[in-house]
């Protein structure tokens, strides 16, 4: 598995995963639980995490989307 974003954003979070999906790049966010029982703390932030065949491509997507 590779990460390629880290963010407290949930607006972002959701800009990435629907991304990811309409390229059919499968994913995980990982700590999405943890985060949310934290409340607003904010100090654990969410994890997207691809495959690592599909890491480079993955990260130039979003990359590329949020210049």
């Amino acid at each position: 598995m590779r990460e390629i974003l880290r963010t407290n954003d949930p607006v972002l979070l959701s800009f990435v995963e629907a991304l990811l999906a309409d390229a059919r790049i499968g994913y995980l966010v990982l700590d999405r639980h943890t985060a949310a029982i934290e409340g607003s703390i904010l100090a654990i932030p969410r994890r997207v995490v691809v495959e690592t065949d599909d890491g480079a491509r993955a990260q130039a997507l979003v990359d590329a989307a949020l210049q």
